[in-house]
């Protein structure tokens, strides 16, 4: 008997319906540990498109914050090997966190296999025009007269900004208070306001509050320049080599992803990173791209994993 047009119809979308789903089936999905916006759903977002085209495949992103990164992570770390779930982090998650807590539920030594570096997010240090420093060494001299009491801003207990600080105080023998808030954007409406004296951040957010003579910036805390801040000098440059503070932004897959898999990974995310799209958006939002092999990522980890739990330990940093 043959069927009606609605029948027919229906027949047709649910063989359409099998199709997708089916194509759905070998998608890729890069979890995000945080919520929509900001840099690290930037990257994720940057990467998804283009890798779908490398790959031949879908790649979607799925935001799972919570637990200061800690949910999403976890997530990845128990996902099946297969190369389909993987992890698009931020470094202060991924070793800062882990050093503050350090039953956190992952081990990034253990748990992770490193795929393709995304982006770097050099430093900037930050002032309000209040404190009468223009560089690095008055900066010191002012905050070793006034022991406590310049008042230092960050995202959150353990974030990169308040690691970065604290080991700027370590460095430099100065005492300073810290202001944890929820969030870079109430932090910087404080730093704006005068609430606080300082914050160590990356430049975007805070860049149009320069150019009105708001806020100063007096040192990068990376090797380099910064291409946004041509003129501030880095900290190697005002006397202080030893002393380095760069966000990044990776991707990871779980710990026992086939060998061959994870090189058709990272050559695909690789090939996305060195298109001039990328970088143009990239370094639009103040970061800087660097390529890296897993190996030398992984290192870049256990590395940054040991100073910040030093830091940590010699700053006496408690978890909230």
């Amino acid at each position: 008997m043959p069927l009606s047009r609605r029948a027919a119809l229906a027949a047709l979308g649910a063989a359409a319906g099998a199709r997708g789903a089916a194509a759905q089936s070998n998608a890729i999905t890069l979890v995000v540990p945080t919520a929509p916006a900001g840099t690290t759903d930037f990257a994720a977002r940057l990467l998804a498109e283009p890798l779908s085209r490398q790959l031949g495949q879908p790649v979607v992103v799925e935001n799972k914050g919570g637990a200061n990164g800690a949910l999403g992570t976890q997530d990845v770390a128990r996902a099946r090997p297969d190369g389909t779930r993987l992890l698009v982090q931020y470094s202060g998650y991924h070793v800062g966190s882990p050093a503050l807590v350090p039953n956190i539920g992952y081990d990034v030594r253990r748990d992770f296999a490193p795929v393709s570096l995304l982006l770097d997010a050099p430093q900037v240090v930050f002032l309000h025009p209040s404190v009468p420093a223009a560089n690095m060494g008055e900066l010191i001299a002012y905050a070793k007269a006034r022991p406590g009491e310049l008042n230092y801003a960050s995202s959150g207990n353990g974030s990169l900004q308040h690691l970065g600080t604290e080991l700027l105080k370590l460095r430099t023998g100065t005492q300073m208070t810290h202001v944890s808030y929820r969030g870079t954007g109430p932090a910087t409406q404080d730093l704006v306001a005068g609430r606080v004296q300082m914050m160590i951040t990356t430049p975007p957010p805070l860049m149009p509050f320069v150019r009105e003579g708001r806020l100063k910036a007096i040192a990068i805390t990376a090797p380099q320049r910064h291409p946004a801040l041509p003129d501030v000098p880095t900290l190697a440059e005002q006397g202080l080599p030893d002393l380095e503070v760069i966000g990044w932004f990776a991707v990871f897959a779980p710990a026992g992803t086939p060998d061959a898999t994870l090189r058709r990974l990272t050559e695909a995310c690789n090939a996305v990173v060195a298109t001039p799209e990328f970088r143009r958006r990239a370094e639009e939002q103040g970061a800087i791209i660097r390529v890296m092999q897993p190996v030398e990522i992984q290192a870049r980890v256990v590395r940054e994993l040991d100073e910040w739990t030093r830091v940590v330990r010699e700053a006496r940093i408690q978890p909230d």
